[in-house]
Parts: structure tokens; sequence; C-alpha cells
């Protein structure tokens, strides 16, 4: 089954990447496309066997299982680009929260999928996020979960869940990156150790964190309880976090599904601007003009 990614910015490339890191397809059977058509032109001079086609409508052409790595706000733009070359034989999939599967479904006459990735996929790890269309088929649902099987582990969520999983899953590398930098800052501030050493020993630590959580020798709370010593030097810097976080991780929350929301009234408007309006727009799935 060919495979097309359109979209070759962050996540797009991650997944090509990944996708060919992992042996889940071959170079030969991605066909890929961007608006600014020189960063595909790119990934084909690390893989020279993928296609790289010069608009949407050429991917549509050639791919089955279609991947839109695009921004929200350019979705309905791409989808409107790739309708008229889509069959029952198709299945398009969204890797953007806001936009659901039964948006996707309303406006597409093929199988549709959201699949939200993480940075962490192209380390081969890390989860993906994953939610199919009532109306998608069976040999679909198998092959996109076999696709991420192989760079990910692949976890179905429900849409109300989608911003806070995606918040863990997604964003949830930033934000630890942020908190690990200025732990890296405060430690060379503080302290007589250099940047570079303190970068070093935080990221191995790190490392070997996940690497005890991923052979689940110890639980967080086990693993906390086992390091902390109260009163001790570990026990001491709990205390500091305890005292000083506070309330830190619910603003964030609140912050992104605050975000969130917006974002989904903004797709609801370019959903009516691209598919209400004008009358000669066709809406798919039986729905009138």
């Amino acid at each position: 089954m060919n495979v097309g990614i359109i979209g070759t910015g962050n996540m797009g490339r991650i997944l090509i990447e990944a996708f060919i890191d992992g042996k889940a397809l071959s170079p030969s059977s991605l066909f890929i496309t961007n608006r600014t058509i020189v960063k595909a032109m790119k990934i084909k001079d690390c893989y020279p066997d993928i296609n790289v086609m010069a608009n949407s409508a050429e991917v549509a052409g050639q791919a089955q299982l279609i991947f839109l790595c695009v921004k929200p706000h350019e979705v309905f733009k791409v989808i409107e680009e790739i309708t008229p070359f889509l069959t029952k034989e198709h299945c398009v999939v969204s890797i953007t929260s806001p936009i659901s599967v039964e948006q996707l479904e309303m406006i597409l006459p093929c199988s549709t999928a959201r699949v939200i990735p993480s940075i962490t996929n192209r380390a081969l790890a890390g989860v993906s996020l994953m939610t199919f269309g009532s109306q998608c088929g069976e040999e679909f649902q198998k092959k996109i979960t076999s696709l991420f099987r192989r760079i990910s582990t692949p976890v179905m969520i429900k849409e109300e869940i989608t911003r806070a999983s995606s918040d863990i899953v997604s964003c949830g590398p930033a934000f630890f990156t942020y908190l690990a930098r200025k732990f890296i800052r405060a430690c060379v501030d503080e302290t007589l150790v250099d940047e570079v050493t303190a970068t070093k020993l935080t990221s191995e630590m790190l490392i070997g964190l996940g690497e005890l959580l991923k052979k689940k020798y110890y639980s967080l709370p086990s693993l906390q309880e086992k390091v902390c010593v109260r009163g001790g030097v570990t026990g001491v810097g709990i205390e500091v976090l305890e005292n000083e976080l506070g309330d830190i991780f619910h603003h964030l929350f609140r912050a992104t599904q605050k975000k969130f929301t917006e974002d989904q009234l903004e797709t609801k408007k370019l959903l009516e601007y691209y598919y209400s309006s004008p009358p000669e727009k066709i809406l798919h799935k039986g729905q009138k003009k």
C-alpha cells in the first residue's frame, strides 16, 4: 500500500524518518509533498527512492493512505485540493488535535482517522494517540495500527480526552525539556558545575530514569520513595519542590484546555467557510448543499 505524507515540516519529517528507520515503510512506497517543495526535496536527499510529488493532488492520485501533516488552519484547504481524487478505497489521517474525526467524516468520501504522534516517535519510542472514524474500514485500522506500532506504543483515545492526552504525549517532551533546562541553569548558577557537564549529567539521568520506568523496576511513586530519604539531601530538595511548585501544572492544563477550545472554534469557522458556502461546494456523507 502506498502512503502519502502531505506536509514535511517538523512532524511530517519525523513521521517519514521514523517509518523508514523503523522499517514500517520503504522509501519507494512513500509519496510526499510540501507547500515549499524544497523541504520535501531535502528529505529525498537522505532517501533517494522516496517519491516527491508537485502538490497534494498528485499525492492523492498515488497513495491510498494519506497523512495530513499540516497546521490546523491549512487542513481544510488541503482536503479541498485532494477530494476530487479520493474514493472509498482511500483513508485520510489528520495529525492535528482540534479537528475531530467526526468533522473529517462530514467532508471526506473515504475512511478517516486521527493520529497524534510525538517527537519521541523519532526514536521509535513513546506513544501515538489514535482515533478512528465510525466508517473507517478494518483494513485501514489494522494498517495504521501496524505502522505506528513499529515506531511507538499506539493508544486508542476518545474525543473528550484528546487535548489532555496530547498535552502529556505530544507537548510533554517540550514541557519537561523546559524544566530540565531550568534545572541545568540553576545548577550552573549555584554551583561549580559547568553547563556542558550539567547538561550531560542531566541528559543521562533522564535516559536512565526512562529505562527504569520502561523495564518496570519501579513505579513513579516507588522510585521517588526509593531515592528520597526524609531529612537527607533528596528530602530537602523535595520539600523545596513541594513548597514552590504549587499548582503550576494545574495552571498549565487549564491554559492548554483554554487554547484548545479557541482552536476548535477557529476550526469550526474554517469548516463552515470551506464547506457551507459558496453553495456549489458539496458536503459528503449524503448531506445537502
